[in-house]
């Protein structure tokens, strides 16, 4: 860690970082790119000057939070002349060219596509394609190009507290706009030219026909999708329920570990090439041939080819044999990589291979000079023991800040999973190798995909021992810095023990107590009432501190429910109960009003209420207001959107506030 802080562009990569926080955030440059490189000239002259001094370095940093804040503003695609939604009207007719296959939703196959052409003006950005399920006869593929006439939509915020916002997710990968359609509404035009990824798909493609010939069962082909061509599509909801539980979610993306387990399979079959002349730098390039082989026939990937870049400048790092030659090509690798792409930085499986590899090259060694065992077979299980602890010590705390869940069965997951993974992909490569060329032998596909199928039940075993998955843990961004602040305290004491160390181990833990202790008198302060959204049903809210009164008119369990889930965990609720909704709440000094279909009510005593709809009520709303001056009007997720509108008009013009949750999200009221 020290020797990595003394290394000058590990300082530069931390003031890049900042710069991209700092612009994605909150938009500090908004004053054109000619003024940025006027201040970039400028610091650049003054550096010139003092290039001796100290002032230099204070420059260099100052000048790469500046790059990072340049690779924000200069990326974002909305503010280029050429932008489709700038050139959009509405007869507009918009060639899209599809760059991605996403897995399909509940109601429609889903498509990441760049905007070519817009009524015949070239254009730049990308959009997302919706296309109803029932509509299709058959799926379209990556460099397929089509003419459609809908109206593009902005991407909705997320409508509950603490839900995954998928806008947020499709922003970060340049996605501000989308566009609902059929089938018969689209037309697929002449493929005249194909691109180099339309291409890699076609051949893709092909791969997996060939595999499809052969006596492999549907989740057998799926996992050899995933790990061997990067395409999770066809991966069913149970399969992927149980590698979560079990704490192998991460195999089924190709990333840094199967990249890492190839480079250590490529290092091994080819290390007796360096007994000859140039055979080093021989080995060397067929290594990088390789692996971008890889990369490209699992489609090129955000999360395939940062994995490739950072093993390649392992790889790199390696042959010329420097010290500290993994750390230095690590820190090359991610320097490059926000370069080129910035937005990676926010990236959930960039931040997690990154700090993966940096727990294994930081931590492992500790662990295991803790133990050498004596015997070849028990050293390398205690090997990949230890690499496996120190991966899930670098990503815990932004694991639990993620997905609020830690599987206690990790060690026995990794212990007994990785092994098979590095049989899969070994022996993966020649299956699809003998598939395309038609000459697999039967054995083989029996063999392989007997294996396949051993690792399935194995991780299904692993997952049905729920005791050990400790799931809906609250975990806040400041809990998960302050967590890696008490981890790198604690092992930089453990490496040299001295009162100085001590003092900061302690003082770091101190700390990390003392916002636990801050959170939770915050959460015992904080009460509000919340009408969730939630489409045909009503689920409404009353939080005290930490418990969570619940009122729904849902026949199923309603702890089921994700939105409720997410609140519960997002809002460290520790208590709750669960009731049917009334016709009235007493809500402190306040009335709330239930009005549905059948509701028969004695509104004599009330004054000022606030009114929630539900399940399209017909009433004279104009009446309603005249008599009972209620201080908002509510319409869940429940009524029909004609209603909803109509309710709407009438609140405007009586100058009554009124809050749709299906336009607004859910309504709170601290």
């Amino acid at each position: 860690m020290k020797k990595l802080l003394g290394y000058l562009p590990f300082h530069f990569l931390l003031f890049l970082i900042a710069g991209i926080c700092c612009q994605f955030y909150t938009d500090f440059w908004s004053f054109g790119i000619v003024g940025f490189f006027y201040i970039l000239l400028f610091l650049g002259f003054i550096g010139y000057l003092f290039r001796k001094t100290i002032l230099f370095i204070f420059i260099s940093w100052l000048s790469f939070f500046l790059i990072g804040i340049l690779l924000i503003y200069g990326g974002d695609a909305t503010k280029n002349y050429n932008y489709f939604e700038k050139h959009l009207t509405n007869t507009s007719n918009a060639i899209l060219a599809i760059d991605k296959v996403l897995k399909p939703g509940n109601y429609h196959y889903k498509y990441m596509a760049e905007v070519l052409q817009i009524n015949h003006q070239k254009t730049t950005g990308r959009v997302l394609i919706n296309i109803e399920k029932d509509s299709i006869a058959s799926f379209f593929k990556i460099g397929d190009r089509i003419l459609i006439k809908n109206k593009f939509i902005a991407i909705k915020e997320s409508l509950n507290p603490h839900q995954f916002n998928y806008k947020n997710y499709l922003v970060k990968q340049g996605i501000h706009q989308q566009v609902y359609t059929t089938k018969q509404e689209l037309l697929l035009l002449d493929q005249t030219s194909t691109s180099f990824l339309g291409f890699i798909a076609a051949f893709r493609l092909k791969i997996q026909q060939s595999l499809q010939q052969y006596d492999f069962s549907e989740d057998e082909l799926a996992i050899m999708n995933a790990l061997l061509l990067g395409q999770r599509q066809d991966i069913s909801k149970e399969l992927t329920a149980n590698y979560s539980k079990a704490g192998a979610i991460h195999i089924l993306a190709v990333s840094g570990l199967h990249v890492g387990i190839i480079l250590w399979m490529l290092s091994f079959v080819l290390k007796p090439l360096e007994r000859y002349k140039k055979g080093k730098v021989i080995k060397l390039v067929l290594v990088l041939l390789f692996l971008w082989f890889f990369a490209v026939l699992a489609g090129m990937s955000a999360s395939v080819t940062r994995a490739v870049t950072m093993f390649s400048a392992i790889a790199i790092g390696q042959f010329f044999n420097k010290r500290n030659a993994i750390e230095q090509s690590l820190i090359f690798s991610m320097f490059l990589l926000l370069l080129l792409k910035p937005l990676f930085l926010f990236d959930v499986g960039f931040q997690l291979s990154y700090l993966a590899v940096f727990g294994i090259i930081w931590v492992q060694p500790v662990f295991y000079q803790l133990w050498k065992p004596k015997y070849y077979i028990i050293d390398k299980g205690w090997q990949l023991i230890t690499v496996s602890t120190a991966a899930q010590l670098g990503v815990l705390p932004i694991s639990l800040f993620y997905f609020h869940q830690f599987p206690g069965l990790f060690f026995l997951s990794n212990l007994l999973i990785i092994p098979f993974l590095g049989v899969i992909l070994g022996t993966g490569i020649i299956v699809l190798g003998l598939s395309y060329l038609t000459i697999l032998p039967i054995f083989l596909v029996d063999i392989y995909g007997g294996i396949i199928s051993i690792l399935n039940r194995l991780v299904a075993f692993i997952a049905r021992q729920e005791a050990f998955l400790f799931s809906d843990i609250s975990f806040s961004f400041i809990k998960m810095f302050f967590s890696y602040l008490v981890i790198i305290a604690c092992f930089q004491f453990f490496l040299k023990r001295n009162a100085k160390r001590c003092l900061f181990f302690l003082s770091t833990v101190l700390v990390f107590q003392s916002v636990f202790f801050y959170e939770k008198y915050h959460i015992e302060k904080n009460n509000e009432f919340i009408v969730f959204h939630k489409s045909r049903n009503s689920i409404v809210g009353i939080r005290t501190g930490s418990f969570l009164e619940v009122y729904n008119d849902m026949d199923s369990l309603v702890t089921k429910q994700n939105l409720l889930k997410n609140y519960k965990v997002g809002e460290n609720i520790q208590y709750q109960n669960y009731q049917k909704l009334p016709n009235i709440l007493q809500l402190n000094k306040k009335i709330v009003l239930f009005i549905d279909t059948a509701g028969v009510y004695n509104l004599t005593d009330l004054c000022q209420p606030i009114v929630l709809l539900r399940q399209s009520p017909k009433i004279n709303l104009e009446r309603l207001i005249n008599r009972l001056q209620p201080t908002i009007i509510i319409a869940d997720g429940s009524n029909y959107k004609s209603y909803v509108r109509r309710w709407k008009a009438t609140c405007l013009k009586l100058q009554i506030p009124f809050w749709s949750t299906n336009e607004q999200g859910a309504y709170i009221k601290k």
